[in-house]
């Protein structure tokens, strides 16, 4: 099986760079009903389906994610902007987290500053890591290359029909151990936080 590996990576690449998320000042300022809700979700988070069907968000999700309280519950059957913000960090935990992980995280924020008066804000804690993350993307670009570079080198003496399969192979194994490792790490911090909860 041959395997155009520049192609490949160079797509990759490609790929990341289209990752972006919402920024802070696409998402409306209004109050939005659940249709309006999963109607711009699908929109802005087209770019991570992986295939064109799949749902970034349903009425079912969103309901489940009030009832589980990993989000406040809607005001007269409207989400605000702060609704929308704790459904993205829903949407991209949710992913690599269980439920009760995820409100592990969510629970302390949404309790002290969604709909805060005084202090800081959910749109301000959005802003701040929105920030944090667009610069971790060029970080990754970078170690996907040499991660890259590692497994093209692998599999130096496997037979020439099956190189490049092995290689890619390689590339996945490692780039999933990398994710199994940052789980762990994540994992563990969130047991922290939990061992915290109990000892105050």
């Amino acid at each position: 099986m041959h395997i155009d590996t520049e192609k490949m990576i160079q797509d990759l690449l490609e790929s990341l760079s289209k990752v972006s998320g919402i920024r802070p000042e696409d998402i409306p300022n209004i109050d939005l009903y659940m249709d309006q809700v999963t109607t711009f979700m699908d929109a802005r988070l087209a770019f991570s389906k992986r295939h064109e069907e799949d749902k970034i968000l349903t009425k079912t999700m969103i309901n489940n994610y009030a009832k589980n309280h990993l989000l406040p519950p809607p005001e007269k059957k409207k989400y605000s902007k702060e609704h929308m913000l704790i459904l993205i960090f829903i949407y991209y935990f949710k992913n690599i987290l269980s439920i009760n992980d995820i409100q592990t995280l969510l629970e302390p924020i949404t309790k002290k500053y969604f709909h805060s008066e005084n202090g800081f804000s959910i749109s301000e804690l959005y802003q701040e890591i929105f920030e944090l993350e667009r610069s971790e993307v060029s970080t990754v670009r970078e170690d996907v290359i040499k991660t890259f570079d590692a497994a093209r080198i692998s599999f130096t003496d496997a037979p020439e029909e099956d190189k490049d399969f092995l290689q890619m192979f390689s590339f996945i194994c490692m780039l999933s151990f990398d994710v199994y490792l940052k789980k762990q790490l994540i994992e563990e911090l969130i047991d922290k936080i939990n061992q915290g909860k109990e000892n105050a």
